[in-house]
């Protein structure tokens, strides 16, 4: 004799009646990959995907301009000071020319200043950097919009998403069915994920490069300082 057979009629069928539901409800699970899932979305989908795709583009693509800009020759410094010591203007010129990096434009601006004042020596040196820091930040703008605009969007594809499952139920009337009503709103909620999942990543993206450029303004910094301290010391 089984358990179901020893309890109380009413009982027992209760409890078989519940487990034949939830056999039959284990059966009829629908299960779809990630791709099948994104395809519910809907036409926001797109938009997600266009920012997901620029946003690794803008990661990828700085974060090469930016590991080449701080890459630096650690005699570069001390060459242009014995040059400077010397005379010999003209090979500091060109040796700035030859070093593909933001500091040895920056020096060689300064360095085309020589014989003004100090005044006028610092401000070609600043705005040269002015112009070397706006070059990299070029496409911070696109992470910083990807970030805060991906969540918004995929927030929208949701309710849009919401008000279609509500019109659908509305319209079936006394024959709406918790199916129906939750295949609409999982649908709905896959736009929010989404759009989580790229504002997240560009915001990751927009930290990690902006701690990198600032990386770089303190090296720059440095830089400038020391070609000041070049100019203002004594020959040997």
């Amino acid at each position: 004799m089984n358990l179901l057979q020893m309890m109380p009629g009413d009982t027992a069928q209760a409890i078989y009646d519940t487990m034949r539901q939830a056999a039959t409800a284990e059966a009829g699970t629908v299960t779809m990959n990630a791709f099948d899932l994104a395809l519910k979305g809907g036409w926001l989908m797109i938009v997600l995907l266009i920012l997901l795709l620029m946003t690794v583009y803008v990661l990828i693509e700085r974060s090469m301009i930016i590991s080449k800009a701080s890459r630096e020759d650690d005699t570069f410094m001390n060459r242009i000071k014995d040059y400077i010591h010397d005379g010999k203007i003209d090979a500091a010129v060109a040796l700035c020319g030859n070093t593909d990096t933001p500091s040895a434009r920056m020096v060689g601006k300064g360095i085309s200043r020589l014989g003004r004042p100090t005044a006028d020596v610092m401000s070609a040196i600043e705005n040269q950097g002015i112009i070397e820091i706006s070059k990299l930040e070029k496409g911070l703008p696109v992470l910083a919009t990807s970030a805060s605009g991906a969540p918004m969007i995929g927030f929208l594809g949701t309710v849009t998403g919401m008000v279609g499952a509500f019109m659908s139920m509305a319209n079936a009337g006394a024959n709406v069915s918790i199916t129906t009503l939750s295949a609409g709103i999982y649908e709905a909620l896959v736009t929010t994920v989404a759009g989580l999942i790229v504002g997240i990543i560009a915001l990751f993206a927009y930290n990690y490069l902006t701690t990198r450029i600032k990386g770089i303004m303190s090296k720059l910094e440095m830089r400038i300082m020391e070609f000041m301290d070049i100019l203002n010391e004594p020959a040997a």
